[in-house]
C-alpha cells in the first residue's frame, strides 16, 4: 500500500471524485493542497487542506509530493504536465484505490454498456450472496470501497481514469466495444483505444480478460494481453474459453466443461444487450456463480435509465429515451433494438466523431430525424439524403414536432449522438426532460 502519512498530495479537480479523494487522503494523513479551476467552487465540507482555484499556477505544485487527477481533467491540465515535467507522480483515483484493496476487482471498459454490464454483474452477484462494492465511473467513486466489507469491486473504468495508472490490476477485466466518442479529448480512434487498452496492462496469466470477438478493434488485442482471454459475441466460435447465444440458451464453453444459462429469461431488449448479458454472465461464471443465479437475475433486471427505455405509448406511437446514446454508435445500436418507423431526436453538443455510420441505419429505419442544439447543422450535413431530416433548437420543440408527424406504429426515439453539455447539466437531466415533455402530451 502506497505511504502518504506526512506525504504533501494535490487534488486536482474538486468534483465527486475529487471530494472522496479528499476525505480519504485525509484519514491517511496526507498533507492536502485542493485545486479546482473553477474559481466560485463551493469548498465548504472539504477537509483541512490548501484550497487554489481558478487558473492553474505552477506555484501550486511547490513542496508536492503526489498529484491526483479526477477523471474530467484534460492530460493538457497545466498542473499535470508541470508534475510530469518536475518528476512529480500523477495517479488516477482508481489506482490509489485500487492500491488499497484487499479483494479482486472486476474493471468494466468500452464505449457503451459499461454502465449497464457493471450494475447487472453486482445484482448477480448479490444474489449469489456476495458483497460487492458496485460503482465507479457511472457513480460513486472507487475510493470509496477501501475499508469497506466487500467481497469484490465490481468497477466501471473511464479511459479518462485508466490515463494515470501505474499497477491498476483487475482480476477480471471486460472490454466490451470501441466506436468514435471522446475526440474533444483524444487525437482519434487510435489515441482513444490505447487509453482504454491500459485496462489489461498489469494482468498476468493469473488474470482474466473478456473480449468482445466481434469487435475487431478489441479482438486485435488478445495478441498482447498476458491474461487468460475469454470471448463473447453473437459469432460463432471454436476458441474456447467463450461464451455465445445458441437459440434460448448462452453457452459457456470452457474446452471440457460447458455451461447454459436460459437467454429467454433476459428483460433487456436488442443484440448489444444480449452482448451485455454475456459479458456479464461470463464474469459471474469465472467468480464461481450458479447459473440459476444469472437466470434470475436476468428476469429481475430492467435495466437502467435512459438507455432505449421506454416511456408511454400515445395514440399508437411508442416514445424510448435513450440519452445515454451519446455517441454514434449507441445510435446504431439503439435504432436496431426499436421498431420501425421510426422519429429520431438526435443532436447536442459534437463530441469529434463521425457520423457517417448512421448513414446506413437512417435509410433503413428512420422516417424522420429531428436535430438538435449546437451540432444540429453539422449533423444536417453530414447525414443529408438519408432521410427526412427537420432541425429546431430545443428539445421541446422536437418532441412537439415529432407528436405532430407521428402515426399509429412510429416509435419516438431520442438517441442524440451527442453530449448534453449545450443546453442541459448532463444526459440524466435531459432524458428526464425528455420523458417530462412526453408524458405531458
Amino acid at each position: 500500500m502506497r505511504e502518504l502519512a506526512g506525504k504533501c498530495v494535490m487534488v486536482v479537480g474538486l468534483g465527486v471524485t475529487g471530494r472522496s479523494l479528499a476525505c480519504y487522503l485525509a484519514t491517511r494523513g496526507a498533507r492536502l493542497v485542493l485545486t479546482d479551476r473553477r474559481s466560485d467552487l463551493d469548498a465548504s465540507g472539504l477537509p483541512a487542506a490548501e484550497v487554489s482555484l481558478g487558473p492553474e499556477d505552477r506555484a501550486w505544485l511547490d513542496g508536492v509530493d503526489l498529484v491526483v487527477a479526477s477523471p474530467g481533467v484534460p492530460r493538457d491540465s497545466l498542473l499535470l504536465r508541470e508534475a510530469i515535467a518536475a518528476r512529480i507522480p500523477v495517479v488516477s483515483e482508481i489506482e490509489l484505490a485500487s492500491d488499497a484493496l484487499a479483494g479482486p476487482i472486476v474493471a468494466i471498459t468500452g464505449t457503451n454498456g459499461k454502465s449497464t454490464v457493471t450494475v447487472l454483474l453486482g445484482e448477480i452477484l448479490k444474489r449469489a450472496g456476495m458483497r460487492p462494492f458496485v460503482g465507479g465511473n457511472l457513480g460513486t467513486p472507487l475510493i470509496d470501497a477501501v475499508g469497506g466489507a466487500h467481497d469484490v469491486a465490481v468497477v466501471e473504468v473511464s479511459s479518462y481514469q485508466l490515463e494515470w495508472i501505474e499497477k491498476f490490476r483487475p482480476f477480471i477485466a471486460i472490454h466490451l466495444n470501441l466506436s468514435d466518442d471522446h475526440f474533444d479529448r483524444y487525437r482519434g480512434l487510435d489515441d482513444y483505444g490505447a487509453a482504454k487498452a491500459r485496462i489489461f496492462e498489469n494482468q498476468d496469466a493469473n488474470d482474466w480478460a473478456i473480449l468482445n470477438r466481434d469487435d475487431p478493434n478489441i479482438w486485435k488485442l488478445c495478441e498482447r494481453i498476458k491474461a487468460r482471454v475469454v470471448s463473447f459475441g453473437m459469432s460463432a466460435t471454436s476458441l474456447t474459453p467463450a461464451i455465445r447465444p445458441d437459440g434460448a440458451r448462452l453457452i459457456f464453453d470452457k474446452g471440457r466443461e460447458r455451461t447454459a444459462i436460459d437467454s429467454n429469461a433476459l428483460r433487456l431488449s436488442g443484440r448489444h444487450n444480449l452482448s451485455n448479458a454475456m459479458a456479464a454472465a461470463a464474469a459471474a461464471l469465472l467468480l464461481g456463480v450458479n447459473p440459476s443465479l444469472i437466470e434470475r437475475t436476468f428476469a429481475d433486471f430492467k435495466g437502467l435509465p435512459h438507455r432505449v427505455e421506454f416511456v408511454r405509448q400515445r395514440d399508437g406511437v411508442a416514445y424510448v429515451d435513450d440519452s445515454k446514446g451519446t455517441n454514434v454508435g449507441a445510435v446504431v445500436e439503439a435504432l436496431a433494438a426499436v421498431s420501425a418507423p421510426v422519429i429520431l431526436i438526435a443532436g447536442g453538443l459534437d463530441k469529434g466523431g463521425d457520423y457517417a455510420p448512421l448513414r446506413a441505419p437512417f435509410k433503413e429505419k428512420v422516417k424522420s430525424a429531428i436535430l438538435i442544439g449546437a451540432a444540429r447543422e453539422q449533423m444536417r450535413a453530414a447525414l443529408a439524403g438519408a432521410a427526412p431530416i427537420t432541425c429546431v433548437e430545443k428539445l421541446a420543440d422536437a418532441v412537439r414536432h415529432a407528436a405532430t408527424i407521428a402515426a399509429a406504429g412510429d416509435t419516438v426515439l431520442l438517441s442524440p449522438a451527442c453530449s448534453s453539455f449545450d443546453q442541459f447539466k448532463d444526459y440524466a437531466e435531459r432524458g428526464r426532460i425528455f420523458q417530462e415533455l412526453v408524458r405531458a402530451l
